[in-house]
């Protein structure tokens, strides 16, 4: 079991998840379009951003994400 880093919660916590978790501002539109494309092709929001980072930080082996594609206007 994981031990929960905030102090408040000092206690050990079932199903505690292996990574932390980060906190961005993101605008709501872009978020829920991010969810909505990234469930159209089997994937989630959190597997694109690590993708992304993954390929900005030039990580070996890592790719840009597949792009989703444009919706017609």
């Amino acid at each position: 079991m994981g031990k929960c880093g905030h102090t408040r919660y000092a206690v050990t916590m079932p199903n505690a998840p292996k990574t932390p978790a980060r906190h961005m501002r993101i605008p709501d539109e872009e978020w829920n379009d991010l969810g909505t494309a990234a469930a159209g092709q089997g994937t989630d929001r959190a597997a694109v951003v690590r993708e992304l980072i993954a390929w900005y930080l030039r990580r070996p082996g890592a790719k840009l994400p597949t792009r989703p594609e444009r919706a017609a206007d």
